[in-house]
């Protein structure tokens, strides 16, 4: 027969038991939790380091590029070479480079029978359209390939229907166009700018370069006089 008193020690030792494995349980618990670990996302991580460089570039200091700055060199060659034995002067009063001192001036060795001088043409009608008058003069040296081109009237003919309306030096028998360009050969066409100063600025043998050639008589109209 089980009595009260055994009865109680029983309950007490269930009870003790009890609360020793709630302890336990509480203290395992604690000591299993993972401990914080930092974040080893790859985008989270970059989105750092791109902050940190931001940051960082923030306060370095800028510069701009200046805005007057040339676009394009146009080095003083000196002073232009004089004509050679020269057979006139075509649709002009004027008879001589000196005379147009104070204009920026193109000057162009043509012959009206050369196919690449006549392609030019045009953007030298536009020039002249656009900056003839007084602070811009073209002045084309005819220098003839073949005996037909020398002919006064065949010059005379070919301007009109060219368009080219500007003055015309007759150069029959070639000795500026090979005094200008240093040797027993030349080129046609060739352009060179003169600046008010009658210094050569700017030298172009052959076609194209018209965008340059317009960029560098708007410079050198620039320029003071």
């Amino acid at each position: 027969m089980i009595s009260s008193r055994s009865i109680a020690g029983i309950g007490a030792g269930v009870l003790g038991v009890a609360v020793v494995a709630a302890l336990a349980a509480t203290s395992t618990g604690a000591d299993d939790a993972p401990a914080a670990v930092p974040a080893t996302d790859p985008a989270a991580a970059e989105g750092t380091a791109a902050s940190e460089r931001a940051s960082a570039g923030s306060t370095a200091p800028t510069t701009s590029p200046p805005t007057n700055a040339p676009s394009i060199e146009l080095p003083n060659r000196g002073l232009h070479p004089e004509f050679r034995e020269i057979d006139g002067w075509l649709q002009s009063d004027v008879t001589s480079l000196e005379a147009l001192r104070g204009k920026v001036v193109a000057v162009q060795f043509w012959t009206f029978g050369c196919h690449n001088c006549t392609a030019t043409l045009p953007h030298m009608q536009a020039l002249y359209e656009n900056y003839g008058g007084d602070d811009f003069e073209i002045v084309g040296i005819h220098a003839p390939e073949f005996d037909w081109e020398a002919d006064v009237g065949n010059i005379e003919q070919a301007a009109d229907e060219l368009g080219v309306t500007w003055p015309i030096v007759l150069d029959t028998n070639k000795r500026t166009f090979h005094y200008w360009q240093e040797g027993p050969t030349g080129h046609w066409p060739r352009i060179y700018l003169l600046d008010r100063d009658g210094n050569i600025r700017y030298d172009h043998i052959g076609e194209g370069r018209y965008d340059e050639i317009d960029e560098a008589v708007q410079a050198l109209l620039a320029e003071p006089a």
